[in-house]
């Protein structure tokens, strides 16, 4: 063991099991350092959906002035992938390669292709929103051109980040798979975090020559976090080598029924896409609405990503700390699906009292509740997995999760511009009206995923 893996496991053994989450992950076999490293793939992931969903739409919606329809649809054409996480986790599991490897040629094709959509990103938002002398440019080229580049951002971040926990799964002892992956998704809330301040700030005195500068550096920094995640961290083996004779795998088809054939498998699924329809309709409208309604500049709307992010940080510290006690993990998830619903209110209250500390306040709780919601589900997913099937497992999990958030985006990209022209009367400001129809389904959504979720909920013995 090195010096630097000495040292960090000392101050790990002395206090960070008894304020970090999931800090008893680490082992001989998988150093601390070892696994904060693989973790980077995941602090890549937080910054990219950071930039999507956090920064990008506010910019595209109030600085640029595109319609927040389109700016829905745009941010929901990742979707149009996430379906296949499940097949790309199990092409994971049995991929033979010249190398000897099974998972770093996934993450490395995912990194690419996030890179080129980073990459033209910039430029083809400003064709759509007919800045720098583009004014003379088709609708349809910058609409074509933004579509492009979003989608290959939202496959590169489906496959590298279904793949990227895998491994973290394959390398991890089996009873700690779970709660590395769970590191996993702390170290995606920090890079979220920290991006979004970093967005913050230099967006602050927003040009479109600084937004060019701040997606395409995103591009770079992508690249290089992901290469030195992934350095030797998965072996050679040379029964995965494209010339050793195996017996054929099995197909994706006869996997899938193996998972789903599990009890209850379905109605999981069932509950994670509820639960996450309920918390991502507002992805694209917080910053929007801090804006527009609430009169917020663009730094102080980019760090409600960070908000979230940390009301998130919170959720998983608690939800790690019940469950490696034996709690439920859906009545842990139920509990997130109930602080959702005063945070909520919360927000819809800002408006008529005009008061952005409250507002700021409930997307802090909105965060809390999707992170215990998601922990609970990420955490029941891996408990129930079969043998040899994590990459199934999290892929199914992962592409449930990922279509109902990119459903989320355009469902409530959409219902603002309907309810906005609808001409609701409220005590809030009238450009208030779309955004109080989306939060209100939300609520609804949360009271019929805790209803969805009863029969999973473990009995308490006597």
């Amino acid at each position: 063991m090195s010096r630097i893996d000495r040292t960090l496991n000392g101050i790990w053994n002395r206090w960070g099991t008894r304020v970090l989450p999931f800090a008893d992950v680490a082992s001989p076999d998988l150093p601390l350092s070892r696994l904060l490293r693989l973790s980077l793939i995941q602090v890549s992931v937080g910054m990219s959906l950071t930039l999507l969903v956090g920064t990008l739409n506010r910019v595209m919606i109030v600085e640029l002035d595109v319609p927040s329809t389109i700016v829905g649809v745009m941010l929901a054409l990742p979707l149009l992938f996430a379906p296949f996480r499940a097949l790309i986790g199990f092409r994971s599991d049995t991929h033979r390669s010249a190398l000897g490897w099974r998972r770093v040629p996934f993450i490395y094709r995912g990194t690419m292709i996030q890179f080129g959509g980073l990459a033209i990103m910039p430029f083809a938002l400003l064709v759509l929103a007919k800045s720098l002398n583009a004014a003379l440019a088709p609708d349809w080229v910058g609409q074509m051109a933004a579509a492009i580049a979003i989608l290959l951002v939202g496959a590169g971040i489906h496959i590298t980040q279904t793949v990227g926990l895998a491994l973290a799964t394959d390398l991890a002892p089996e009873h700690q798979q779970a709660n590395v992956v769970g590191l996993m998704y702390v170290s995606l809330l920090m890079g979220s975090i920290v991006s979004a301040l970093a967005f913050g700030a230099f967006l602050v005195d927003f040009s479109p020559g600084r937004l060019i500068q701040v997606i395409q550096a995103s591009a770079v920094i992508t690249v290089l976090l992901n290469f030195i995640a992934t350095w030797k961290q998965e072996a050679r083996r040379p029964a995965r080598l494209l010339t050793t004779p195996l017996p054929p795998p099995p197909t994706f088809k006869a996997s899938w029924n193996s998972f789903i054939a599990q009890n209850q498998a379905l109605r999981r699924l069932v509950a994670v896409g509820l639960g996450t329809l309920a918390f991502t309709m507002e992805d694209i409208l917080l910053e929007p609405y801090g804006g527009q309604v609430l009169g917020l500049g663009v730094g102080a709307t980019t760090k409600l990503t960070a908000t979230f992010a940390g009301g998130s940080l919170v959720g998983f510290a608690m939800a790690s700390q019940l469950l490696s006690r034996g709690g439920d993990p859906f009545r842990m998830a139920s509990a997130g699906a109930l602080i959702g619903l005063p945070a909520f209110v919360m927000v819809m209250a800002s408006a008529p009292m005009q008061a952005p500390q409250m507002f700021n306040i409930g997307v802090l709780l909105i965060g809390l509740g999707a992170g215990l919601f998601g922990h609970g589900t990420l955490t029941a997913t891996m408990n129930n997995a079969p043998p040899e099937q994590a990459g199934m497992a999290l892929g199914a999990w992962g592409a449930v999760q990922a279509t109902a958030a990119g459903a989320g985006a355009a469902l409530g990209g959409g219902l603002r511009d309907l309810g906005s022209g609808l001409g609701f009367t409220g005590p809030w400001p009238r450009v208030a009206d779309g955004y109080m129809l989306v939060y209100g389904l939300e609520v609804l959504l949360l009271v019929i995923t805790l209803l969805a979720m009863l029969p999973l909920i473990r009995r308490k013995p006597g």
